[in-house]
This record gives structure tokens, C-alpha cells and sequence, in this order.
């Protein structure tokens, strides 16, 4: 996470020098004075304190909101459709043929699809795969597993991302109490996503309630700002503390996307396809994501 101080904001604030009477850096046509002047005295303020701040670059307008929340509108309809298709028996690679299919038929593409080299338009992990599970024809959801379906979407030019988890068949209590107290993990740090708050503020509340039912989170993986690039600042770190991180603020959108494990938080990577993240002491992990916009007075959930 790049770290905005109060120096680092003042150099880049300067780089558009505004008047009162100026058009508002944000893009609504409004002078700076009716629009964002107050704002920003209000970050350089909490900066001056030594708190991480976000640049102008993480704060959406309303135009890009809209089309964010469109193509989450995409995101959202093929997490649904793989809610109603997934089975014992199914392979991930059907699961990631779907994917493909709904999102293009709905005029997106998926993000994931050639990013940096991955070669599937979604993440599949299983058991014990926290993250980047790569879709397979040998991989075969079986009764007792629990699986992650990452999806993202780009819709002219705009990203979204969220992931849900699936409980294949009849799974074991052990892992049903993991998934459901993932979800609450999720609940709980949403209720922390307020305008001038932190993300430590989030990140601890998360923390706190998977080590309260006996699990870990991930340290290395975290979550992401999201929309007009598939991962930019701020990170979200869920191994954090209140009033730390960096500030949050109205049009700021990021994941909350804790990786919790039912054992240690250790985690290791396959060094064969330079993808996949498994625990390594072989127990299961899980992780929900929903994509957040802070508001004026809370947040609201762009995609699930």
C-alpha cells in the first residue's frame, strides 16, 4: 500500500492548484468552494495527525461509480447463475466455462482471464486452497467440499470483483462452522466501513471475531481498492488495529476479502504455476468478498 501522508498529499494536491472559484477537481462541474475544498482540509487535517490518507486517484466520481456499479451488476448475475449450477460432480473447468459464457453474453469480460498470465476467467480453490485456484477438467467437486468461486468483470473499461463460497453436498460440521463464521467475519467488518474512519478499524473487528471462534487470517493476502483498475491501492490489511491503516472516505471502493483458516495462518504457494495459495499445514481455508463503496454516511455493497 502506497502511504499518503500529509507531505506526499500536498505534493500531489498541488499538482492541480484550485481556487475557491475553480471547477472542482472531482469532475462535477461544481466550484472547488461548494464541492470538495472542505474535503480536502478535512484529509490534510487528519494527515497533519501522521494518518495514511488517500490520494485524489482512489476517490471515484459519480460517473465512474455508475459504470463500476454496472459492471457489478455483471459480477453479481454470474456468481448467481454458479449458485444455482454448482453439484457434486461438476469439474471446476465447467464452472469456469460458465463464467466465461455469462459474463461475455452480458457484454463484459472476465478480469481474470490473461491477467498477468493466469489462464482461466476465474478462481476455483478448494479445501485447502486459499486463493488462485486454477479451473481444471481434473479437478471434481466431491461431497464434503467446500470451494471459493472468485469472479471479476471488466465492463467498458470499468471492474468489479466478489467471491462466494459453496458447500458441496453435505459437508462436515467442522467445515460448515468455518465457512459460516467467514461470512460473519465479512458482516462484521462491514459494519466498520464508516466515512473517516479507518481500515484498521475494519481489519481488527475481522481479526477479532475469527480468533474469538478459533481460527486464523491470512497476513500476506489482503484485500484491494477496485474499479477503474482490477487491484489498486489502498491494500486491506485484516491483521490490523483501530485507527490505523489508512483513512477512509466517501468514493473510496475496496474488497473486504479476509482468508481464514481453520488452522495456522501459515500459507505457501505452488511454485508450478506460480498461482495457487494453499495452507500449509493442510487444513481448510475460506473466504467471502464483497466490493465496497464508503458513502457519505456508511457503505453500500456494490457486488457479493
Amino acid at each position: 500500500m502506497q502511504a499518503f501522508n500529509k507531505k506526499t498529499f500536498e505534493r500531489k494536491t498541488k499538482q492541480i492548484k484550485l481556487g475557491r472559484n475553480d471547477k472542482c477537481w472531482c469532475g462535477s462541474g461544481k466550484k472547488y468552494k461548494q464541492c470538495h475544498q472542505a474535503f480536502d482540509e478535512r484529509i490534510m487535517q487528519i494527515a497533519d495527525q501522521g494518518h495514511l490518507v488517500p490520494d485524489r486517484e482512489m476517490i471515484k466520481n459519480q460517473d465512474q461509480i455508475a459504470g463500476i456499479r454496472q459492471s457489478a451488476k455483471i459480477n453479481i448475475a454470474v456468481l448467481d447463475y454458479i449458485t444455482e449450477h454448482i453439484h457434486v460432480g461438476i469439474t471446476t473447468e465447467e464452472i469456469d466455462q460458465m463464467v466465461y459464457d455469462v459474463t461475455t453474453k452480458m457484454g463484459g469480460m472476465p478480469a481474470p482471464l490473461n491477467y498477468q498470465g493466469y489462464p482461466k476467467s476465474v478462481c476455483t480453490s478448494v479445501n485447502d486452497q486459499v486463493c488462485h485456484g486454477i479451473p481444471s477438467k481434473d479437478v471434481i467437486l466431491k461431497e464434503g467440499d467446500i470451494v471459493n468461486v472468485d469472479a471479476s468483470t471488466i465492463l467498458n473499461g470499468y471492474f468489479s470483483d466478489s467471491s462466494r463460497m459453496f458447500c458441496i453436498g453435505e459437508v462436515s460440521r467442522e467445515k460448515q462452522r468455518l465457512v459460516d463464521v467467514t461470512k460473519e467475519c465479512v458482516e462484521i467488518g462491514l459494519k466498520e466501513v464508516k466515512p473517516w474512519g479507518f481500515i484498521g478499524d475494519m481489519g481488527q473487528a475481522i481479526h477479532d471475531h475469527a480468533f474469538e471462534n478459533g481460527y486464523t487470517v491470512v497476513r500476506e493476502i489482503g484485500g484491494h481498492g477496485v474499479g477503474l483498475e482490477f487491484h489498486e491501492d489502498p491494500w486491506v490489511n485484516y491483521n490490523s488495529f483501530r485507527g490505523e491503516e489508512m483513512l477512509m472516505v466517501p468514493g473510496m471502493i475496496f474488497t473486504i476479502e479476509p482468508m481464514v483458516n481453520m488452522g495456522k495462518a501459515d500459507i505457501y504457494m505452488d511454485e508450478k504455476n506460480g498461482w495457487t495459495t494453499y495452507t500449509e499445514d493442510g487444513k481448510p481455508s475460506a473466504q467471502w468478498e464483497v466490493m465496497v463503496l464508503v458513502t457519505e454516511d456508511g457503505a453500500e455493497v456494490l457486488s457479493y
